[in-house]
C-alpha cells in the first residue's frame, strides 16, 4: 500500500473519533513530505484561476482573487492549501457557496469540512498577493517560484505531483507587457490599465507557473511557423543586433533536435521568454514563459567562444526542460535532479552541431568535472539522490552534484546501455509519462528492459550514495624494463566499501606514441594483464578520454610532460587530475601553481586556457601564502601582459586579461590597468566592451587606485542602460575605502529588503571579503554566520551556497577557521542541509589548514 493510503486511512479514522493529534502530523510549517503524501490523495482535477491587480506604484499592494476548481475523494477531513503569508493577507473564503472563517496557521489556510462535497468543489478567496518571491522593481516584476514559493505567491497546493491547469487575467500599466504561461486571448483598457486575459494552461505543477509584467521591449520570430516571443530591457543596440537571431535559432534548433531524440512533439502552446537584468539564475524553465539573466543571452562581438558556447547549452538546457521537467515532472522534489540531469545531458547534445569546431569530448569535461568534484571533494558532499522531508529544505538539494556529477553519471550509463538502446528508454518514458509525474525507479525500470546489466544495483552506487572513488597504482617492472603487473585499487574517498564501477581510458605515453588500455572497473582490485610487456612509459596518463570518475594516480616528475600531451582531453584532464591531487595533499601546491603557469604560457585551446586559469587564480588567491602571492605576483603579471602583447586568438586574450585584471594591485598592475580602462594603452585584438570598462573600474576601486573617486564618477556617468546603473550605485558602498562605509553596508544586508537583488548581493559581499581585505572584514563573518538560516528561509535556491562562498568561502586563515569550528560547535541543530552547504563553501579553508600542518610536520 502506497504511503498516502496508508496516511489516508489513518486521517479518516482519527477524523471520526475527533482526535486533534492528526492535525499535529500534517500540519506544520513549510509542505511535509506526510501531507504531500496525503493530499495527492485527496485532490485531483484541480484548476487554478487567478487574478491579479498591479498598480502603478511599487509601494502599493496587489489585490488578488483565487477561484479553486477541484475533485475530493475524503471530505470528512480538513482541506489544506498552502500559503506562507500573514493570516490578514487573507480577504474572503467562500467554499461552495458558502462564506467560510478564516482559519490560517503554520502556513496554512484551513478549509473545514463542513462546506466540502465529495466530487467537485469550488473554493473562492479574496486575498493580497504575498511578495517574498514576486521579484518587484519600479519598472517590472516577476515570479520566481521553485521550489516551493507559489505557497509566498497564492494559496495552492505547492507539491509537484498535484499538477494543476491556470487562468490568468493580470490588470497591469498601459505602458507594461505581460508574458505568462498561455496565449494572450483578450486585452481591454481602462482608465490607464490593460487588463490582459490569458487562455487555460495544461497541467503543470506549481513550481512552474509564472508571469512577468513590465516596460519591456518585444521581438517575435516563427520559423517554420513556430511562433516565439522575447521580452527585454537590454538598450546596447550592438548586442541586441546580433543576439536576436542566435537567440531565436538556438530555441528552434532545441525544440527539433528535442522533438526528433524524444518522438514527443513540443508539449506547450507556446514557447516565449524574458531576460531579465540581475535574474537570479541563468534560467528557469517555466511553462510558455521561460526566464533568463539578460547578460547570459545578449553578447557583443568581445564575447568568447566559451561565452557564446555557454550561451548555448543555457537555451538548450531551459528547452530540454520543457520535456524533462514540465512535460514529464519529478513525483517530489528528491528527484528534482532528474530534471537537471536530462536538461544538461541533452543541451550538450543539442549544441554539438551549431558548434562543430569545439571539441565536445573536451567541452563536456571542462564544464562538469571541475564543478562535480569541487562539492564531492567535501565533507558536506550529499548523493545525486537525497532524501526531503518537508518541501521547505528542497532548495538546499541544489548544487553541482546534481548539475555536473549527475551527467557525468547519465554518459557512463548510456556508455553501459549503448545510445540506441538508451534513447529507446527515454521515449518510452516520455511516452509513458507525459503530463504526469514519475520517480527515478519508474525510469530505471524502463531502461532496465533495454540492457542486460543491473542498473538497479548500477543506481545504488552511483545515484544513492555520495564521494567518489581514489585510485592507486601498483606497477612493478621486470628486469628489461618491461611492465611485469599493472593492477588498480579502488577505495572512496570517505573510507567506505563503495565500489563505482566505470570504464575509462589509460594513456601510456613514449617519445613517439602513445599506447591506450581501456580498464573496465568492477571491483575494488583490476589487473591490467594487457599491459604485461609493455615498455615503461615516459608517464602514465589516467582518465585519458574523460569518461571516469574520481582522484587518479598522478607522479610529480611527470607533470612537465602535460602541457606537451597532444590530445586535448588528455591533457585537459591531467590539468584536473594534477589540482585534485595537489588538494588532497599529494602534489606541492607550488609545484602545481607552477604548472598551471606554464600551462597559461603554452596552451591555446580556449576551453583549456579557461580551465587552467580558473585553476590558477583559486590557486594563488586560496592556496598561496601572502608572502608566496607577494613572491609569485610580478613574474605573474609580466608573464600575461607578454603573452596579451603577441599574437593570440581574441578568445584568448579575452581569458588572459580577465586573469591579469584579478591581480593586477601592484602599483604596476594598477598604472597598466588604468591606462586600459582609460584608454590610453591599447591591446591588439583585445575586445572589450562596456561591461568590462564597468568592472575594470569597480577593480580598480577595489586596489586602492589614487584616482579611484574620479575612475567611479566617470565610470558612472558612462551608463546609459538604468537597470546597469543601479546595480553600479548599489555596489558603491562595497568598494568604498572608507571602512566604516563598508561596515554600515554590511550591516544593512541584514534587513532581508536589502538583499532583494541576490546577484547584486552576491557580488558585494565578494567586493567586501576580498583577500586585499579581509584584516578588516573578518569581523563580517561571525554575523553573516548568524544570518544563514533566514538566508535560507527568505533568498532563493541558489543563495544560501552563493553567501556561504562569498563569506566564509572566501577566507583561508587560521582565525576564519577557528570562527568556523566555534559555529559549527555552537549550533548542533544546525539544519543538516544547511550544514551540507557551509562545509561545501568553506572546504578550501579547512584544507589549507590541514596542507599547512602537513607542511609543518614535513618540515619538522
Amino acid at each position: 500500500m502506497k504511503l498516502y493510503n496508508c496516511i489516508f486511512v489513518l486521517i479518516f479514522a482519527l477524523s471520526c473519533k475527533n482526535n486533534p493529534p492528526f492535525e499535529e502530523t500534517l500540519l506544520k510549517d513549510g509542505v511535509p513530505l506526510a501531507l504531500a503524501e496525503y493530499r495527492h490523495g485527496q485532490v485531483s482535477n484541480v484548476e487554478y484561476r487567478l487574478s491579479f491587480a498591479i498598480p502603478k506604484e511599487k509601494e502599493d499592494p496587489i489585490k488578488a482573487k483565487l477561484i479553486l476548481d477541484l475533485h475530493i475523494s475524503e471530505y470528512n477531513t480538513p482541506l489544506y492549501l498552502d500559503f506562507k503569508e500573514d493570516a490578514d493577507h487573507i480577504k474572503s473564503v467562500t467554499v461552495n457557496g458558502e462564506s467560510e472563517e478564516i482559519d490560517h496557521r503554520n502556513e496554512h489556510l484551513v478549509i473545514g469540512p463542513q462546506h466540502l462535497d465529495s466530487g467537485a468543489n469550488q473554493i473562492e478567496i479574496e486575498f493580497v498577493m504575498g511578495e517574498l518571491s514576486l521579484n518587484r522593481n519600479e519598472e517590472y516584476l516577476y515570479t520566481l517560484l521553485v521550489p516551493d514559493r507559489a505557497r509566498t505567491l497564492f494559496p495552492c497546493f505547492d507539491q509537484p505531483n498535484i499538477k494543476a491547469k491556470y487562468t490568468l487575467t493580470i490588470t497591469a500599466p498601459d505602458d507594461w507587457q505581460v508574458l505568462c504561461g498561455a496565449p494572450e486571448i483578450k486585452s481591454v483598457q481602462k482608465n490607464g490599465f490593460t487588463v490582459h486575459e490569458f487562455g487555460q494552461t495544461e497541467n503543470i505543477s506549481t513550481y512552474l507557473f509564472s508571469f512577468v509584467a513590465g516596460k519591456f521591449q518585444s521581438a517575435s520570430e516563427n520559423p517554420e511557423g513556430f511562433d516565439m516571443t522575447l521580452l527585454y530591457r537590454e538598450n546596447d543596440t550592438a548586442k541586441i543586433s546580433r543576439s536576436l537571431p542566435v537567440i531565436f535559432d538556438s530555441h528552434y534548433r532545441s525544440v527539433k533536435f528535442l522533438e526528433n531524440y524524444t518522438a514527443y512533439r513540443f508539449p506547450f502552446q507556446k514557447l516565449d521568454y524574458a531576460a531579465i537584468p540581475g535574474f537570479q539564475y541563468g534560467g528557469m524553465e517555466h511553462v510558455g514563459a521561460i526566464q533568463y539573466r539578460e547578460g547570459a543571452l545578449f553578447l557583443d562581438e568581445s564575447a568568447t567562444e566559451n561565452r557564446r558556447l555557454s550561451r548555448a547549452k543555457l537555451i538548450a538546457h531551459e528547452t530540454a526542460h520543457m520535456w524533462f521537467g514540465d512535460l514529464v515532472t519529478m513525483d517530489w522534489f528528491n528527484d528534482v535532479w532528474m530534471k537537471e540531469v536530462f536538461a544538461n545531458f541533452m543541451a550538450d547534445k543539442i549544441v554539438n552541431p551549431a558548434f562543430p569546431e569545439i571539441d565536445h569530448r573536451l567541452a563536456f569535461m571542462v564544464a562538469h568535472y571541475p564543478r562535480a568534484y569541487s562539492e564531492d571533494r567535501t565533507l558536506g558532499t550529499n548523493p545525486i539522490r537525497q532524501p526531503l522531508n518537508n518541501l521547505n529544505d528542497a532548495g538546499s538539494l541544489y548544487g553541482s552534484i546534481i548539475y555536473n556529477k549527475a551527467p557525468i553519471m547519465m554518459r557512463q550509463l548510456e556508455t553501459v546501455m549503448g545510445e540506441t538502446a538508451f534513447q529507446k528508454g527515454i521515449q518510452n518514458y516520455i511516452e509513458n509519462y507525459a503530463y504526469e509525474n514519475a520517480v527515478w525507479n519508474d525510469l530505471v525500470e524502463i531502461l532496465d528492459q533495454e540492457t542486460n546489466t543491473d542498473l538497479k544495483a548500477w543506481s545504488k552506487i552511483w545515484v544513492d550514495r555520495s564521494g567518489r572513488p581514489i585510485f592507486d597504482q601498483h606497477i612493478s617492472y621486470d628486469a628489461d624494463g618491461t611492465i611485469a603487473q599493472f593492477e588498480l585499487h579502488q577505495s572512496a574517498e570517505d573510507g567506505s566499501d563503495g565500489i563505482w564501477p566505470q570504464t575509462f581510458d589509460i594513456a601510456l605515453t613514449y617519445p613517439d606514441t602513445v599506447i591506450t588500455l581501456t580498464a573496465n572497473i568492477i571491483e575494488k582490485k583490476t589487473t591490467l594483464d594487457y599491459a604485461k610487456g609493455l615498455k615503461k612509459p615516459s608517464s602514465i596518463v589516467y582518465n585519458a578520454n574523460g569518461l571516469g570518475y574520481g582522484v587518479f594516480p598522478v607522479e610529480v616528475s611527470q607533470l612537465d610532460n602535460i602541457p606537451f600531451l597532444k590530445d586535448p582531453v588528455t591533457r585537459g584532464y591531467a590539468y584536473i587530475n594534477s589540482f585534485e591531487n595537489a588538494l588532497n595533499g599529494n602534489i606541492p601546491l607550488e609545484t602545481a601553481f607552477e604548472l598551471f603557469r606554464k600551462g597559461m604560457a603554452t596552451e591555446s585551446n580556449e576551453l583549456l586556457i579557461n580551465l587552467i586559469s580558473g585553476y590558477l587564480g583559486s590557486m594563488y588567491w586560496n592556496y598561496l601564502t601572502e608572502a608566496q602571492r607577494e613572491h609569485y605576483q610580478q613574474p605573474l603579471e609580466k608573464q600575461l601582459l607578454q603573452q596579451l602583447q603577441s599574437e593570440l586568438p581574441p578568445n584568448i586574450k579575452k581569458t588572459l586579461f580577465d586573469r591579469f585584471r584579478s591581480i593586477a594591485y601592484s602599483d604596476s598592475g594598477k598604472n597598466t590597468l588604468y591606462a586600459i580602462w582609460n584608454k590610453t594603452k591599447v591591446i591588439p585584438d583585445l575586445r572589450l566592451n562596456q561591461d568590462d570598462y564597468t568592472a575594470m573600474a569597480m577593480d580598480l576601486a577595489l586596489y586602492g587606485h589614487p584616482e579611484q573617486a574620479e575612475i567611479l564618477e566617470k565610470a558612472k556617468s558612462e551608463l546609459t542602460n538604468p537597470d546597469k546603473l543601479e546595480r553600479f550605485e548599489f555596489l558603491l558602498p562595497a568598494l568604498s575605502n572608507d571602512v566604516a562605509e563598508r561596515d554600515a553596508f554590511f550591516e544593512s544586508l541584514k534587513a532581508e529588503k536589502n538583499r532583494a537583488k541576490e546577484s547584486w548581493t552576491l557580488t558585494a559581499l565578494n567586493y567586501l571579503n576580498h583577500p586585499l581585505r579581509q584584516q578588516e572584514s573578518i569581523k563580517y563573518l561571525k554575523p553573516s554566520l548568524a544570518l544563514l538560516d533566514e538566508i535560507q528561509k527568505t533568498g532563493d535556491i541558489f543563495f544560501p551556497k552563493g553567501w556561504l562562498n562569498n563569506t566564509i568561502g572566501a577566507y583561508t586563515s587560521a582565525e576564519a577557521y577557528e570562527i568556523l569550528e566555534d559555529f559549527i560547535a555552537a549550533n548542533p541543530d544546525l539544519n543538516p542541509a544547511l550544514l551540507k552547504k557551509l562545509l561545501q563553501a568553506s572546504d578550501d579553508l579547512r584544507r589549507v589548514q590541514l596542507l599547512g600542518k602537513k607542511v609543518d610536520k614535513g618540515n619538522d
